[in-house]
């Protein structure tokens, strides 16, 4: 009886198993992106640069994320999201051997922008194929998992910096520490490589590619025949809306929402959410006069922060609502940093710096960071969703580039230092926030509770 049961209804632990293998692409996002944050200071000793070059050592790996967001729907279309999930994995691997054992600087910047390119790919296709394969009921929870992975791949690197750091004293971190730092990302790249051969395609592009059997067989053994047969009529009729093109996001109600969608995602990383996961343990070496060891032990407090406040802001957002998480979040991001740069300018930061720090992630973690996700999810119409997502995904990555470059290059600046004692950048990342609660208030609809219908209704007003 109990094996007709999972038959009709379905394997609930085999969705689980396959998304959670798919989700090893996002804990690899987060891997990616914060293991410089404890190897940085000792690259920059070890191969002698200066503010530029600093921030393109830690920046280089985000050229890579936009080629890679940009290539990642072509790869996806013509591959399948299975086979894009390889080949995330390949670069993984290779970025992390690569990144281990240069000889130069210009070596170390190419391995990390191949690292870059699997991030582009990987923080396309998890949440993909995740939606894709989960059933509707639980297909929000499921994909918040892709979400969870990324904060957790950033608090783990955080935990594997802080052990590697304590193996050696600082001379053998400069000459070996980071190395491990970056090599340790083979293991987790092989697990993701490995385990990919043992989950099945996205039912959506067997369909789409003509292999209605397969697609049914999986979704079957997801939730059973019927919900199978549910789906595959969803898939049919969502195909035959896919109809859009570049041409239509120009035209007068979608060019609104295409710039509504670009600056929420151009906000999100100018007010400054990078600098902390890039650059935290060097912010409080140079600010708050911390010894290493202590940075990257309150770097982990940091990553354990952004952990606790994802998981909040998955549990209310449903019930708060997207546009007062927003305004609330941000506003509270703009206070802390406003007072980090207030402290930092008047010399009295002491342990202040981290509460600040602590208080502004939190903000970030609770609403900007997944929140503007889901909106950008929620705002566009069907027929243009993924040009749109993709033009936003590639903003986002361009200035989350630009702020990572620019950040030690502001921060290490005489004159900026003599004049505002390291205080300038944050007071930069706060104005930005200040734009980005007016941008909430005067542009962006609620979403919470409303059809993908009605909201299409809205910008036709």
């Amino acid at each position: 009886m109990q094996a007709n049961d999972e038959a009709d209804r379905g394997s609930t632990s085999y969705l689980v198993l396959t998304c959670l293998v798919a989700t090893l692409g996002g804990l690899l996002f987060g891997y990616d992106t914060a293991v410089i944050s404890g190897a940085i200071g000792y690259l920059q000793q070890h191969f002698e640069l200066d503010a530029a070059m600093k921030g393109w050592a830690a920046s280089s790996a985000l050229v890579g994320c936009f080629v890679g967001v940009a290539f990642a729907g072509e790869i996806n279309d013509r591959l399948g999201r299975k086979t894009a999930l390889l080949i995330a994995a390949v670069l993984f691997l290779i970025s992390a051997i690569g990144t281990a054992l240069p000889r130069t600087l210009t070596e170390f910047i190419i391995y990390r922008a191949i690292g870059g390119l699997g991030v582009g790919i990987a923080s396309m296709t998890s949440p993909m194929y995740i939606a894709e394969i989960s059933p509707a009921h639980i297909r929000g929870r499921m994909v918040s998992l892709n979400q969870f992975a990324i904060i957790f791949g950033m608090l783990v690197v955080y935990f594997v910096n802080y052990f590697i750091s304590g193996q050696g004293d600082e001379a053998w971190n400069v000459a070996t520490g980071w190395r491990w730092m970056f090599g340790s990302e083979a293991i987790p790249a092989l697990l993701l490589l490995g385990l990919m051969f043992f989950v099945p395609e996205s039912p959506r592009f067997l369909f789409k590619k003509g292999r209605a059997d397969e697609a049914r067989r999986v979704l079957g053994r997801v939730a059973g025949p019927a919900h199978a047969e549910r789906e595959i009529a969803g898939i049919r009729a969502a195909l035959a809306e896919e109809s859009g093109s570049m041409k239509q996001l120009m035209q007068p109600g979608m060019r609104l929402i295409l710039v509504i969608g670009v600056l929420l995602a151009v906000l999100q990383q100018v007010t400054g959410i990078n600098v902390f996961l890039y650059y935290a343990p060097e912010i409080l070496k140079t600010v708050a006069g911390a010894e290493t060891d202590v940075a990257l032990l309150q770097t982990v407090l940091v990553g354990g922060v952004n952990l606790l406040f994802t998981v909040l802001a998955i549990w209310i957002v449903d019930r708060v609502g997207r546009k007062p998480l927003m305004i609330i979040g941000a506003a509270g991001m703009g206070l802390c940093l406003a007072a980090i740069g207030l402290a930092a300018y008047a010399e009295v930061i002491g342990a202040w710096l981290l509460i600040f720090m602590l208080g502004y992630i939190a903000c970030f973690a609770m609403s900007v960071g997944p929140v503007t996700w889901v909106i950008l999810s929620e705002i566009f119409p069907t027929k243009i969703r993924g040009r749109a997502l993709a033009i936003a995904a590639f903003s986002l990555w361009v200035a989350n580039f630009i702020v990572s470059q620019t950040f030690p290059m502001m921060d290490e600046n005489p004159w900026l230092v003599k004049h505002f004692n390291h205080g300038f950048p944050f007071w930069i990342y706060a104005g930005f926030c200040v734009v980005l609660v007016i941008v909430m208030v005067r542009l962006v609809p609620e979403t919470k509770g409303r059809t993908l219908e009605e909201l299409e209704r809205i910008w036709k007003r």
